[in-house]
């Protein structure tokens, strides 16, 4: 078994096991994080890697949905 989907290190890793293919954490919530929160309807969901990346999602009155994240590097 695959050390990685057995423990993944984040959540692209979990949803996407055995990708090698990274995306940088803004590409991902403007994509994957999105479709999931339009696909199952979610009112407010809030997302953290552990690794100091975080994003808010939060649906508006008006149907649209207002997304913040942040970005940590280490270096």
């Amino acid at each position: 078994m695959n050390e990685n989907f057995a423990n993944p290190q984040s959540l692209e890793e979990a949803l996407e096991p055995g990708s090698t293919k990274k995306k940088n954490w803004a590409a991902f919530i403007e994509s994957d994080a999105v479709n999931f929160f339009n696909r199952f309807e979610i009112e407010k969901m809030t997302l953290d890697d552990g690794r100091g990346n975080k994003a808010k999602l939060a649906r508006t009155k008006d149907n649209e949905i207002k997304v913040e994240y942040t970005s940590s590097v280490t270096l």
